[in-house]
Parts: structure tokens; sequence; C-alpha cells
């Protein structure tokens, strides 16, 4: 579904209760806010300043429950909190984010929640040649390519089996197993670039669906980055703990749950006291 749709279905949603209790306060929390902290190098695409202008840049998504885990780093990693953090948000909808002062300096998402690591249905990056050879050479109009972007891509693409991890980890087929390291694969090249943004790194955090209940994935993703200094704890990671790397790990490892529903609760509670004062 396209942005503009969304966006209609929002304003009319927010029309209707406004008519319906018009003493009510309505509280929008922005999932690409959390990234206006970002370089303009970070968020400028190679593109003509006019384009910048018009609102073309890389905005980032999932800012809520990056900075709910933000929020969280002080009482696990303690004085490394504010290091050289990257936060792995593997779910449905997948992304990473470089934090530096629990700040967001780089994430993988860009202009739209299309862009990165590859998810569930959703193919990540993708040569924007390839967009304008569907509209030009295999006759696709631009409704149907928002629809096999969003919805026929990405591990369900790749697989023909489906986009849940869960599913794909329980099948023995070849498909299953390539859309597995596909995932796996790309999901370690964007940390390594994510590491190179930030000069070096300190701590790994997954969260989300697959970052918070697939230990394999874990396994498959520290063992590639073990040039890092990462070395995991097999058995913390089996029993899904919290820290899961070794305590002589150079790197250490976290699996942290997010709520980004706590993160809304806490800007609408401070924006209405505000409003109430």
């Amino acid at each position: 579904m396209s942005a503009c749709v969304l966006h209609t279905r929002r304003s009319a949603a927010i029309d209707v209760r406004a008519r319906q209790h018009p003493g009510l306060p309505q509280v929008a929390c922005f999932d690409t806010a959390f990234h206006r902290s970002m370089p303009a190098l970070e968020q400028r695409y190679a593109l003509p300043a006019e384009w910048y202008e018009r609102g073309v840049r890389r905005y980032g998504f999932h800012g809520l429950p990056y900075e709910y885990i933000a929020s969280r780093l002080p009482e696990h990693l303690g004085a490394n909190a504010d290091g050289r953090v990257i936060v792995a948000h593997l779910g449905h909808g997948a992304s990473l984010c470089a934090l530096r002062e629990r700040r967001s300096v780089a994430t993988t998402m860009g202009f739209t929640s299309l862009d990165g690591i590859p998810m569930a249905t959703r193919p990540g990056h993708l040569d924007s040649g390839v967009i304008t050879w569907w509209l030009r050479e295999a006759g696709l109009n631009t409704a149907e390519i928002d629809v096999l972007l969003n919805h026929r891509c990405g591990l369900a693409g790749l697989s023909g089996i489906s986009g849940d991890m869960r599913q794909l980890q329980a099948r023995d087929a070849p498909e299953a197993a390539l859309a597995i390291d596909y995932f796996v694969h790309h999901t370690v090249r964007a940390i390594a670039s994510l590491a190179g943004a930030l000069g070096g790194l300190d701590a790994l955090v997954f969260t989300a669906g697959i970052g918070e209940n697939a230990p394999q994935v874990h396994a498959r993703i520290c063992e590639r980055l073990a040039w890092l200094g990462i070395e995991l704890d097999d058995a913390a990671n089996d029993a899904q703990a919290v820290q899961l790397s070794r305590p002589d790990s150079r790197v250490s490892v976290w699996r942290i749950p997010t709520d980004e529903e706590q993160m809304i609760a806490r800007h609408t509670a401070r924006l209405v006291e505000k409003r109430t004062q």
C-alpha cells in the first residue's frame, strides 16, 4: 500500500475522531522522528538538491522501537550504553540502526520501508533500474509494482513458501534454505556497513520477532561477524538469555525485547501533561 494512501486514511481517521470527540487530544508518534539525529550525509541521496528540498531523503523507520531499546541500554550495557551500538530489528519488517550516545546516526531503511535488508515480503535494497525495467519491458503499472514490492518479495518471494522465518526453519527444502541464507548474508553485510559508519562496534542488540526468538539466526549472524570481535555464548543463546555473548567477548551481544507501545504511551503522557499545565 502506498504511503499517500496510508496518509489519507490516517488523516480521515483523525478527522472522524475529532468530530466525535472534539475535546479529546490526539497524539501522532512518527516512526521516523528518532532518525532526525542522523548527519546530513546519511539523510541525503545523490540526487539534485531540488529533490531533497521536496522531501526525497532517507527518513528511516522503526524509530519508536529503536528509541525504546536506546532507553534500556544503560541497565544492560552500563558505561558502554553511549558507545557504538547496532540494533538489529529483525521481524516481518526488518531494519538495523547504528547508535552513538543512544542517538541514531545511520539506518538501513530510507525514503520508504522497502529499503535495506530483506524482509518477510519486501525485497530490501533493490537496484532502481529494476523498477524502470518492469515499467518499460515487463509492462507492469505502478499499482502492480507496489503490490509486488510490498507483498510478493523478500523471504516469501525467494522461497515461494512463506515469509515467516519459523515456517522456513521448519521446512527441509532448498528454497527455504536459500531464503534463510539470503537473510543472514544481507543482515551481516548491513551490520558490517553500519560498523564502518560508527568506526567500530561495542555492542550488537537483537530485537523484534526474529531478533528475539530465533537463536539459530543469531548464531549464524554472529559466526559471520567473529572478525569484529563477537564471541557468542552458545548456551546463553540456546536459552534465549538477555546477554548472548561470552563475558570476554570484545563486542557484547544482547537480546532485548522492544516495546513501541510503551514508547508511544510515554510520548503521549508527556504531551498531554504539557497540554494540561
